[in-house]
């Protein structure tokens, strides 16, 4: 029926024509659904990703599957087969360990350095190369569902109509070029189904992102670019965003280990844009200062970065007038929260996640703007921690606890409240001067 996936990616376009003009994010399951993937988003002028599972295989039978991951901590489990092989919790934690770490370094081997395109309030359409069982693209759906997707549409070149059947509880929209009811292997219905290698799945990534690189950040008519922030002797490589109609900046400060690259804060940054927040995320330090431990944890150098960085921004936008705030996590919060007791600074409101205010010692006395300490219920030795440094400040705040977040907020749902908070707590504080004269 398809010559290859690119006829197959072509033939799917348009079924999906009714998306073009939607704000859409294509996303392949890899590998073989980025070919097609690719197609669709060519046709519907969207940015393409890939969306990454993995299969929870029982230990001693590994093609049967007891569930299977997604990014963000999302888990479908098989109660079914959990129940026949007996598998206990201690055994579902380890595979569902190991699984997670080879997902994670799949992901980082196909997109590299970029960020994931940001899903929040946007249409996600799931796309492979052809579903059997279904098992993959549920949780493929459920994914991009955790990750903010408003709406989520699955299509695919061929499925069996019981697998979409299926699937129709998953997905807002299911899309299938060929439904035959005889389906005994995806490969029989292409003529050419050889295997897509991960260099040609990097290859086409590339090729959709200089295609539409504000697309990809769900920015259409604002401001992306990789930029360089001067900060005395040195130079910093940042992301800066900046939404169409912006009511005030943002500005990022990652924890120790960490970099512009953090996908929390990139997540974090993209919830902000959908409330028309700008960002920049910048690296604090240069590679030479991260081989040098000290340095990461030396609060006030850092603080010091970021106070270049928040000059830098009122620079770059010189007539925005626009109203800052600060965003930091772990030991990215201490620096936020000492930059912003600095004389002159003019910070408008301070948001720390999963941070360590009392590293900032003596300067929390001296923060005057709100700030709102978002910690995790389980992490509870840097819960006791905020709370002594909450009682230091002598401006507006309030101490925000996510139920079941640990400090890396990596349970489902966790990273989503702790951005709806930061979001809400911005959204409150930064607000445009009232031009006069």
């Amino acid at each position: 029926m398809f010559t290859n996936r690119v006829e197959a990616g072509r033939r799917l376009a348009q079924r999906l024509a009714h998306l073009r003009g939607e704000d859409v994010v294509v996303l392949g399951l890899p590998r073989g659904g980025v070919p097609v993937a690719f197609e669709v988003a060519e046709e519907l002028a969207a940015p393409l990703d890939v969306i990454m599972v993995r299969k929870l295989g029982t230990p001693y039978q590994p093609e049967l599957a007891m569930g299977a991951i997604g990014e963000d901590g999302t888990r479908v489990l098989n109660p079914d087969v959990l129940r026949v092989i007996g598998i206990d919790d201690g055994t579902l934690a380890q595979v569902e360990n190991a699984e997670r770490e080879e997902l994670q370094r799949r992901a980082e081997r196909l997109r590299g350095d970029r960020p994931r395109v940001p899903l929040q309030g946007r249409t996600a359409v799931v796309v492979d190369d052809g579903i059997a069982t279904g098992a993959t693209a549920a949780v493929a759906c459920r994914v991009a569902r955790a990750q903010g997707a408003a709406r989520v549409v699955l299509g695919v070149p061929v499925a069996s109509p019981s697998a979409l059947v299926g699937l129709a509880h998953v997905a807002d929209e299911v899309v299938g070029v060929e439904t035959p009811e005889a389906l005994g292997s995806i490969g029989e219905f292409y003529e050419n189904f050889s295997q897509t290698s991960d260099a040609e799945v990097t290859a086409l990534l590339d090729r959709a992102a200089a295609r539409s690189p504000s697309a990809a950040t769900g920015n259409p008519g604002g401001r992306d670019a990789d930029v360089v922030v001067p900060a005395g002797p040195v130079r910093l490589d940042g992301q800066l965003t900046v939404p169409a109609d912006p009511i005030g900046m943002v500005v990022f400060a990652h924890g120790s280990g960490s970099s512009r690259h953090s996908p929390r804060n990139q997540y974090v940054a993209s919830v902000l844009h959908e409330a028309r927040l700008g960002t920049l995320l910048f690296d604090l330090l240069t590679p030479g200062e991260e081989a040098d431990r000290r340095n990461v944890f030396d609060i006030a150098l850092l603080a010091d970065r970021l106070g270049f960085a928040i000059d830098w921004v009122r620079t770059e936008l010189d007539g925005a007038r626009l109203p800052i705030g600060l965003f930091g996590a772990s030991t990215g919060a201490a620096a936020a929260l000492c930059a912003a007791a600095q004389p002159g600074a003019d910070i408008a409101a301070v948001v720390s996640r999963g941070g360590r205010p009392d590293l900032a010692g003596e300067d929390l006395r001296d923060v005057r703007a709100p700030t709102l300490l978002v910690v995790g219920g389980s992490d509870e030795a840097v819960l006791e921690l905020n709370r002594a440094a909450r009682a230091e400040l002598r401006g507006p705040s309030e101490l925000a606890v996510v139920p079941g977040a640990t400090h890396l907020f990596e349970e489902p749902g966790t990273l989503d409240a702790a951005a709806a908070l930061a979001r809400d707590w911005f959204r409150q504080y930064l607000r445009v001067p009232v031009r006069t004269g």
